[in-house]
């Protein structure tokens, strides 16, 4: 079905004309390949890169299957179809996308997030009679089961997003948790950037005769790579002077720890760059207000941790600074990824010191290949650094 229009995928006009006016042309081929298994009710286990078009290939179907269905969540606070994903700024992105996909349905759907942050209450008034789609991280998702909020015995459809990412930020048990209060017979969908031993046994015991399906991103990122050496006690000077002098309209800062960004924050401020912190020590108000502004453009430099290197989507970023590296070296491939999306050139930079040289090799042999090392007038490694 190579080039095949949205309709001729089997979906229906009332989802066919919101893609028009968003601008989607044509299936990507992650889109192209699931939509028409998740139609026909199949389970499926899907590679799909950042940027690849995944949410709508596992929305659009569902979407379509729970509006032909005269079935309703029904008594009890139950659901029908439930998408967990591994952070709060996924899970609000998500749920945006299933109701701007569904918003010309001729019977409107009942779509809801939760996730942890906010007060619990509102969550569970919202919740009341059920819900046709729950966008959910897996611990709120818990804490509302527990108060009866939501009853998930009637869930027809499962989605896992980020499987990957939800295994590495430790939700293994909780994910347990949820399947043994799901029904037997149900379609579940997985996707994952990645698929380490974790994510094959949690698909083997989820999944029954699943379809296997792996593509890369249609538009190929086009990322400028370049990593700078600098002594450790210099990089806050060289980071300031790189975002005074470059041009760059929008920066996206990463470090690894919560107090780092919070003294990066200081550190700006003091030579008169504005910026603002994203890291789960925040209310939710906070990184909305941030996310929200970065995304306008009304806020130029972002800092964060790894809760925005996955499943964030921010449109034409042109530069990404590692100022610290993360311990693993996929999450370096997803952090760069934020920039050179839908086709678009975006410049990723890594700030290195001596002490992280042997790390950063290891994340050069995971990306297979050797970055040049360079060195900015003024901010050199010392001689005795340079030879370790």
């Amino acid at each position: 079905m190579a080039g095949a229009s949205f309709a001729e995928l089997g979906l229906s006009p009332a989802l066919c004309t919101p893609l028009g006016e968003l601008g989607y042309r044509a299936p990507t081929a992650i889109q192209e390949a699931a939509i028409p298994l998740v139609l026909a009710g199949k389970d499926l286990l899907a590679g799909a890169q950042t940027g690849s078009g995944k949410t709508a290939a596992f929305a659009l179907p569902l979407l379509q299957r729970l509006s032909e269905s005269e079935a309703q969540p029904g008594k009890g606070n139950g659901l029908r179809a439930l998408v967990l994903a591994p952070t709060r700024e996924l899970a609000q992105q998500l749920g945006q996308a299933f109701k701007t996909y569904g918003r010309a349905l001729p019977r409107p759907l009942k779509i809801l997030s939760v996730y942890g942050g906010p007060s619990i209450n509102p969550q569970m008034l919202a919740l009341r009679g059920g819900a046709d789609v729950l966008v959910a991280t897996p611990g709120r998702l818990l804490d509302l089961v527990e108060q009866n909020a939501v009853v998930l015995s009637r869930v027809e459809a499962l989605v896992l997003d980020e499987a990957d990412k939800l295994l590495n930020l430790g939700f293994s048990e909780e994910l347990a948790k949820v399947f043994a209060l799901l029904p037997k017979r149900r379609q579940s969908l997985l996707f994952s950037a990645t698929f380490p031993e974790a994510v094959q046994v949690l698909a083997e015991n989820l999944l029954h005769q699943a379809e296997r399906i792996e593509v890369a991103a249609e538009d190929k990122p086009v990322i400028s790579q370049r990593v700078f050496t600098v002594d450790k006690e210099r990089k806050n000077a060289l980071l300031i002077h790189l975002l005074k002098n470059e041009a760059w309209s929008r920066v996206l800062v990463f470090a690894s720890a919560k107090h780092t960004c919070n003294r990066l924050i200081e550190k700006l401020a003091k030579a008169k760059i504005r910026a603002a912190a994203l890291h789960s020590d925040l209310s939710q108000g906070a990184r909305d207000t941030a996310l929200r502004e970065f995304k306008s453009g009304k806020l130029r430099i972002l800092i964060a941790t790894d809760v925005a290197a996955r499943g964030i989507d921010i449109e034409s970023l042109p530069c990404v600074i590692n100022f610290e590296l993360p311990r693993s070296p996929n999450d370096y491939i997803h952090r760069i990824g934020r920039t050179g999306r839908a086709g678009q050139a975006g410049t990723a930079l890594a700030l290195i010191c001596p002490e992280e040289y042997a790390h950063f090799a290891v994340i050069e042999k995971r990306m297979k290949q050797r970055l040049e090392r360079e060195s900015v007038a003024g901010f050199e490694v010392k001689e005795a650094q340079a030879d370790r």
